[in-house]
Order: C-alpha cells, then sequence, then structure tokens
C-alpha cells in the first residue's frame, strides 16, 4: 500500500492561504447563508488521518469550538513536548521531514492523508510529496500574506481530475499529480 498524500485548502486569487497578519477571514468573503460545506465532507470522508503543522494546530485550537476532526490529527512539530489533556487519543505529535512522516503514515496504516498548513504544505511539495490538490479559489486579491506556494527545485507537473463553482463565486479545481 502506498499513502498518498491529499491537500484541500482555499487561497486568494493572488494564491494566499492567510492575509499579512495571518488571517484567514478573507474566506468567509462571500456569503454562504446556509453553511454548504463546499466539498470538505465528500473530501474528509476518503481520509484516513490528518497531519497538520503546529501552527495550524494552534489556530485550530484558537476557534473556541469542540474539537472538529473525526480522524486521527498528527501535529508535525519539533517545539511541541505534549499536547492539550482532552486531545489525549485524537492528537499525536509527530517530526521528521515529509517522507520520514509518509513512511510512519503508511506503516501505520493509512493510505489517504489530508495535510494542512502553510509551511507543511510548502515541506512536502519542496520533496514531491504531493498526489492530489483540491484549491478553491477565494475572489479576493490581498496583495501579500501567507503564499501557498513556494520556490521549488524543479517543476511539478500535475493534471486537472474536476472543477466546481461554489455558491456562483469560489472556484474549486482538483489536480492529481503526473508522475513518469
Amino acid at each position: 500500500m502506498d499513502t498518498k498524500i491529499h491537500l484541500f485548502i482555499a487561497t486568494s486569487i493572488d494564491g494566499y492561504i492567510a492575509d499579512k497578519n495571518g488571517g484567514i477571514d478573507f474566506l468567509y468573503r462571500v456569503p454562504n447563508p446556509e453553511h454548504k460545506d463546499l466539498g470538505y465532507n465528500a473530501f474528509i470522508e476518503k481520509m484516513d488521518a490528518i497531519v497538520m503543522g503546529r501552527s495550524t494546530f494552534e489556530t485550530v485550537l484558537g476557534f473556541d469550538i469542540q474539537w472538529p476532526y473525526q480522524l486521527p490529527v498528527f501535529v508535525l512539530s519539533t517545539s511541541m513536548s505534549k499536547i492539550p489533556l482532552e486531545l489525549i487519543g485524537k492528537v499525536e505529535i509527530v517530526n521528521g521531514n515529509p517522507a520520514e512522516i509518509t513512511k510512519q503514515m503508511n506503516e501505520r496504516g493509512f493510505s489517504n492523508i489530508y495535510i494542512d498548513g502553510g509551511s507543511t504544505i510548502q515541506r512536502f511539495l519542496k520533496e514531491d510529496r504531493v498526489d492530489e490538490m483540491t484549491i478553491s479559489t477565494i475572489p479576493v486579491i490581498l496583495g501579500g500574506g501567507i503564499a501557498l506556494f513556494c520556490e521549488l527545485s524543479h517543476p511539478l507537473d500535475f493534471e486537472m481530475v474536476s472543477s466546481e463553482v461554489y455558491l456562483d463565486a469560489i472556484t474549486q479545481v482538483t489536480y492529481r499529480r503526473k508522475r513518469s
């Protein structure tokens, strides 16, 4: 079994996943009065576990809501030593490079991993570990912030698998890595 790495993320038109202050309020610029999930539920049903960076983990904790994930969550961190008591059994700290993390997930029987967090995504892309990307584009230009993509040593070719339009404003495209 090969572990596949997936991402499901939203960006501004100019490719930022957070504004200059690290805020994500731009994600809510398009009204969604019926609280449609924009494809997230169908995506997450196919995943076995989530690997997220420490900053993303801390952001989720700051939402002041019940823990939103039913899947096992692995927080990629070299600086964290413990997790909140209420999340024991739901969250685990891991560290290593993307190849090591992918190997650990494979050895534990996880075949579809959702990665989240800007630095985490960039690290996995730099090591060519991303197999599929679902990117929703919010119709706003932020002009700066935390970029989804980073400089790579060589191009990575992807093919479009599907595209959707949600709320008559948000485009969502799924790409699969083309490997030779």
